[in-house]
């Protein structure tokens, strides 16, 4: 039988998303953020929660844009200081060594180290409590020819993407193929 743990913030695997943003005088920010992932097809969408006291909310809306930049294992260190610190006390880039870069389509920065990035407008935000969900298009993705596979598409052991642990908030890495989706339910 299995133990109830009660109304808890527990799924897994949750994706570490640094949020790009630009301030109201055009500063560049990076904020860590583990609630969001994709949530439409077409058009093709990103929603990640923040909450309002986030300095990084307040630039969504001035803006009407953000980036998610997806840190691989080797960005650990820097993906983890810019989900400790507030852009209010300073500059985030300047203080991890990572370069933003301004995307040429949406009002938003990116980190030039981080090898896949989202560019997204932002199409709907909804309140739904301490959060608010930002729903962006993905007007682009963008990534490092290093973490291409020979098809062009993402290949998740080169990106080593970092996952997050709700229950114990530690990091972890992908691990070992499994098998093909919408494949091995047909055996």
């Amino acid at each position: 039988m299995k133990q109830s743990l009660g109304a808890k913030t527990l799924l897994f695997p949750t994706p570490v998303l640094l949020v790009g943003t630009y301030d109201k005088d055009g500063k560049p920010n990076l904020m860590n953020a583990a609630w969001g992932g994709i949530c439409n097809s077409q058009p093709p969408s990103v929603a990640v929660s923040l909450r309002k006291a986030t300095y990084s909310y307040a630039a969504i809306l001035e803006r009407q844009a953000f980036t998610i930049n997806i840190p691989g294992e080797a960005q650990m260190q820097a993906a983890d200081y810019v989900g400790i610190v507030s852009g209010r006390d300073g500059d985030k880039f300047a203080a991890t060594g990572l370069t933003p870069v301004k995307s040429e389509l949406v009002d938003a920065p990116f980190a030039a180290e981080i090898p896949f990035v989202l560019e997204c407008r932002l199409v709907h935000h909804f309140e739904l409590g301490l959060h608010t969900q930002f729903v962006g298009e993905i007007v682009d993705v963008k990534a490092d020819p290093s973490v291409l596979a020979a098809d062009g598409l993402p290949d998740i052991l080169k990106l080593k993407p970092m996952l997050f642990d709700t229950a114990h908030r530690g990091y972890y890495g992908v691990g070992a193929f499994l098998g093909q989706a919408f494949s091995v339910g047909k055996k």
